[in-house]
């Protein structure tokens, strides 16, 4: 890698005297110093104990750190909430880890302009619930908000429940603050959406991994919150009719749609098995989708969703279908989504897939994927689930029923997911996890262009070395 052509013969004893003196004891850990939920995140991928931890307050301290790396060649890898599912903030043998769970002030909210000024260490959490005391809404949500950071967020370019309404992570960005590997400061917290001066620079580090420099503060664009909200479940018979509701619901109501999560048999069933649920329906459906839909009053908003999904059932798109007549009862119906939470005890071990494909191909990659698992591991125990709405299809197979053959299954699917032009990769990134796939979805040329810009950001390499590519 890179960053070993540059190593300094300077020893590891000095550098941290020099890191101790430049930042202050209470930022720099060492050893057995370092807590061991600093070794890893949530990929699985084996711990590393990192050189140092270094947990700043303020950007000037972050730009000291990296200075003092630079300068003696040392590598750094940014974590924020520790919450990532592809190894993109597991530390590197040798490296700072930095941790920015210090930095989490909310620093401006203006409900009049729609911008919040956040610095990166600051949780997803606080973040929603600063904007709706304000009376907006973040338009992010996912299940590790009470850990993940806005920092992290913005590396991944997370995606979640609100996309199909408010877009990826990069749609919330207004402007950036961040630092380069040698410690130069990029100021781009500038609060206009249109400014058309040349490269967006702060494009290059969303969804980047901490491999091209270190976010520090993010300007957030804020929503006004919805006055009232109607949830239903919805069971169809095909995914062409799943796809048919869809522009059904969005011609009726337009970008207030923010939710369309589609769940597959298999994935019902194990949902209601895992946490004891009552089935949702009398009978099983080959297909369920959970919707909400935004509006101004709940009862004339359930009114009109019902009128729609009338429609739909003359149609033949539904065949049965509830509308919850409280918030209580939407979040029983939601219930049903979170099998997700019972993976990791339930299958042993879960192999999970975030991937995404051509909208109207979803329902033949997942039979695709369903038929050739059939063949090659029979009485395996698949699950299909997704956001859908916006190309986002989850996959999760128990590893106990395909004989523990966790990378042929994975080298199976990503292959199915080439053959259909899709991402191996749609919310959780690449890290180190995925990178033997990346081919799938990236073109050689693609890749040379991402390693030069990788090679002019940071030349020496030092900034999360050996994630996305090599």
């Amino acid at each position: 890698m890179l960053f070993e052509k540059g190593f300094s013969s300077m020893s590891h004893d000095s550098f941290l005297s020099a890191l101790v003196q430049q930042l202050g004891a209470d930022c720099v850990h060492t050893g057995s110093q370092v807590e061991a939920r600093f070794h890893t995140d949530w990929s699985g991928q084996p711990p590393v104990a990192p050189l140092a931890l270094v947990r700043p307050r303020s950007t000037e301290a972050v730009a000291a750190l990296l200075r003092l790396c630079h300068q003696h060649r040392i590598p750094v890898v940014p974590q924020g909430g520790l919450t990532g599912l592809a190894g993109a903030a597991v530390p590197t043998p040798g490296c700072v880890a930095l941790s920015l769970e210090r930095m989490q002030t909310i620093e401006d909210i203006n409900p009049r302009t729609a911008l919040m000024t956040v610095q990166a260490g600051a949780t997803l959490q606080s973040v929603q619930e600063a904007a709706l005391a304000a009376g907006m809404v973040f338009g992010v949500d996912l299940g590790a908000r009470g850990s993940c950071q806005i920092g992290g967020n913005v590396s991944t370019n997370a995606g979640g429940n609100g996309v199909l309404q408010h877009g990826m992570m990069r749609e919330q960005v207004l402007g950036l603050e961040v630092m380069l590997a040698d410690g130069t400061l990029l100021p781009m917290l500038r609060p206009m959406l249109k400014n058309n001066t040349g490269y967006d620079l702060k494009q290059f580090f969303i969804g980047a991994e901490g491999t091209l420099g270190v976010i520090t503060r993010v300007l957030l664009r804020l929503r006004p919150a919805p006055q009232a909200k109607a949830t239903a479940l919805v069971a169809m018979p095909d995914f062409d009719a799943a796809l048919a509701v869809l522009q059904r619901m969005q011609r009726h109501f337009g970008n207030s749609v923010a939710a369309f999560e589609l769940m597959w048999n298999s994935f019902v069933q194990a949902s209601v098995r895992w946490q004891k649920l009552q089935p949702p329906f009398a009978q099983a459906h080959p297909l369920l989708a959970l919707i909400d839909v935004d509006g101004k009053d709940e009862a004339s908003l359930r009114a009109a969703v019902e009128e729609a999904l009338g429609e739909a059932m003359e149609a033949g798109e539904v065949v049965d279908a509830v509308i919850a007549q409280s918030q209580t009862q939407a979040k029983t119906l939601w219930k049903l989504r979170e099998a997700p939470a019972e993976l990791n005890t339930q299958m042993h071990p879960p192999i999970n897939f975030d991937v995404s494909l051509p909208q109207a191909d979803i329902g033949r990659f997942a039979d695709a994927v369903q038929a050739a698992f059939d063949v090659r591991w029979p009485g395996h125990h698949s699950l299909f689930f997704g956001h859908v709405g916006d190309g986002n299809l989850h996959v999760s197979t128990d590893g106990a029923t395909v004989n523990g053959e966790c990378e042929a299954v994975e080298a199976e699917l990503y292959r199915l997911v080439g053959e259909f032009h899709g991402s191996v990769s749609a919310e959780h990134g690449i890290g180190l996890h995925k990178k033997p796939f990346l081919h799938a979805s990236r073109t050689p040329q693609e890749l040379a262009a991402m390693r030069a810009i990788k090679a002019a950001l940071d030349p020496l390499g030092l900034m999360n070395p050996g994630k996305v590519f090599d």
